[in-house]
């Protein structure tokens, strides 16, 4: 009997396993008027942005939105992928978990007044 319960408690642990989606960091740096990383090509799954500001701004963000959207409209912008907090010079902040499907996405910082810059997910 024990045997049997060994086995079971293994297979619904590998099923959960199985299941679970591997989240993907993707590292973005902001300079004066700028994100180092002028485009980006991901494929499609979960992912945390972690932004670092180098001497950028005062406090710098991320604004993620799918192109074609108005990017000053706070609606239609991927609020999971904000940073945690306002990110300070020297710093870096993470998002929550955003989870990416095929298409293309803009994003920008409008702290650091940067132009807004294309992500793809393949």
């Amino acid at each position: 009997m024990k045997k049997i319960i060994a086995i079971l408690v293994f297979v619904v642990g590998f099923a959960f396993n199985g299941n679970a989606q591997e989240v993907k960091t993707v590292s973005l740096e902001q300079t004066k008027g700028e994100f180092t990383q002028k485009q980006i090509t991901l494929s499609e799954g979960t992912y945390v942005f972690k932004v670092t500001n180098n001497n950028a701004s005062p406090e710098v963000g991320l604004v993620l939105i799918e192109d074609g959207k108005d990017g000053k409209k706070p609606e239609n912008h991927i609020k999971n992928a904000y940073v945690s907090q306002m990110v300070k010079h020297g710093k870096t902040e993470s998002s929550k978990k955003v989870t990416l499907k095929k298409g293309t996405y803009k994003y920008f910082c409008p702290f650091n007044k940067t132009p807004q810059y294309t992500l793809i997910v393949e």
